[in-house]
């Protein structure tokens, strides 16, 4: 499959089918809030190094949790049941994104969430899209998640916890939240085992993109 070079000056993206067996469609353009909302319109998000250039990346098969299926175990009820973590919502987005970006992760030198793409997603939180989730204890920040919201999807981004189970507490927190409000479903991307268990699964990119594309012209902003 070819790598497209996008322009600076138009923020259309190729279609999103035509991307790598690995999920690589473009490289260049930048994050200005525009090209964010179209790339993530069309099932298309930036992921890359800090000595790389922006690269886009819309994978197959696609990871996803239909809200509804939902997965709390029995584990985590006592963390309910107990109210042992309090959370909050866009209360310290951009701790929370630098709180992602240093957080230890096995296997990974280094971050994806670099200065530039902190500038990016902090600019569309400014302007209602983007969300952070915060989890606390005893009044310290030890966990949360920041992601998008068009329509009725939510686009999840990363998570970090501090403590156990603080991330799993803010990521059922939210779901929770968004079946409230009939969300349809919650993007996470790549599979990980650490979402499987809470009910995520495999689709494959064309049914991800037929959801999308049901998405409005101007969708509702999520008001948390």
């Amino acid at each position: 499959m070819p790598l497209f070079l996008l322009s600076e000056d138009d923020i259309d993206f190729p279609p999103a089918h035509l991307a790598s067996h690995e999920g690589l469609l473009a490289v260049g353009g930048d994050l200005s809030p525009q090209r964010l909302i179209e790339a993530y319109r069309h099932g298309i998000f930036p992921w890359f190094n800090e000595e790389d250039p922006i690269l886009w990346w819309s994978p197959d098969p696609r990871f996803v949790l239909f809200p509804h299926q939902l997965k709390v175990a029995k584990s985590m009820r006592p963390y309910f049941n107990q109210r042992k973590f309090e959370v909050s919502y866009n209360r310290e987005f951009e701790k929370v994104m630098r709180s992602c970006a240093g957080v230890y992760r096995r296997g990974q030198g280094g971050t994806w969430i670099t200065e530039e793409m902190v500038r990016g997603y902090v600019n569309l939180q400014r302007l209602g899209y983007a969300h952070s989730v915060e989890v606390w204890q005893e009044g310290k920040l030890v966990g949360g998640l920041y992601g998008l919201a068009m329509g009725k999807i939510f686009f999840g981004e990363s998570m970090f916890a501090y403590v156990s189970n603080a991330s799993k507490f803010g990521f059922i927190s939210l779901v929770q939240e968004l079946l409230t409000r009939d969300f349809e479903l919650i993007d996470c991307q790549q599979q990980t085992g650490h979402l499987a268990s809470l009910g995520a699964v495999a689709i494959p990119r064309r049914q991800f993109l037929d959801i999308l594309s049901t998405l409005p012209e101007n969708p509702d902003l999520l008001k948390l």
